[in-house]
């Protein structure tokens, strides 16, 4: 197990490669509503595609995955099962359409099955259960002892990341316009992260209407590139 313990301030590598991209989790294959708002002409530049993933982000994924997230790292934390389980169950139930629910359920699998191949005991602890991609998350994070802070800010990261080169395919974009995207994101991320630090239990949900409309209609759309 890495040595890195919760008070020290090197960097967690970890958390580059657990936000990377490379990471064989299928994440590549989902676009969470993006190719449907594509197709219903919603995205269709850069300055359109800016404001859905920058909006998912700050509007959805912060006020629900987000605060979850932390939960359920200090759950872990705790060694307490049945409040890391309570919060899985709430994201779950919370998912906008049924496409959002099955992308979030086959990655976190894909995640446990990658964590026991590399013979991460939390993994097995967990391998009975239905865990969204966030739990996964926050099961290799907790093993590799990254901050709770840093690993929330990997997986906003890699969330954005993935939703932006969705859209270099999609609308389509070039390069340099992804990484304005992607540049404009860092405040935004830190902001929205500092919001999910702060909500209480009560705070917790999100109103995705577009996000959950698009989502839907993907789940119908004749002609795509991506997995619904």
């Amino acid at each position: 197990m890495d040595t890195q313990g919760p008070g020290d301030t090197t960097f967690p590598l970890h958390l580059l490669r657990l936000a990377s991209p490379g990471l064989p989790v299928g994440g590549f294959s989902y676009s969470r509503g993006l190719e449907a708002a594509v197709r219903h002409g919603w995205v269709n530049s850069e300055a359109s595609a800016r404001e859905w993933i920058h909006g998912t982000l700050e509007h959805a994924f912060a006020l629900l995955d987000a605060p979850l997230f932390l939960r359920m790292m200090a759950a872990l934390a705790a060694d307490d099962r049945d409040a890391f389980l309570r919060s899985n169950a709430w994201l779950a139930a919370s998912r906008e359409s049924r496409e959002i629910q099955a992308e979030d359920r086959l990655m976190g699998d894909a995640l446990l099955r990658l964590l026991s191949s590399l013979e991460i005991g939390a993994a097995n602890r967990f391998g009975d259960c239905t865990l969204s991609y966030p739990a996964a998350f926050a099961i290799a994070a907790h093993h590799w002892r990254i901050v709770p802070r840093q690993a929330l800010r990997g997986l906003m990261w890699a969330m954005t990341e993935g939703q932006v080169s969705a859209a270099i395919r999609l609308v389509p974009l070039g390069q340099t316009s992804g990484q304005r995207i992607l540049i404009d994101a860092v405040d935004l991320i830190e902001r929205s992260a500092r919001q999910a630090e702060r909500l209480g239990d009560d705070e917790i949900g999100n109103t995705a209407i577009g996000l959950a409309m698009a989502s839907a209609w993907h789940e119908e759309q004749y002609s795509r590139l991506f997995r619904s």
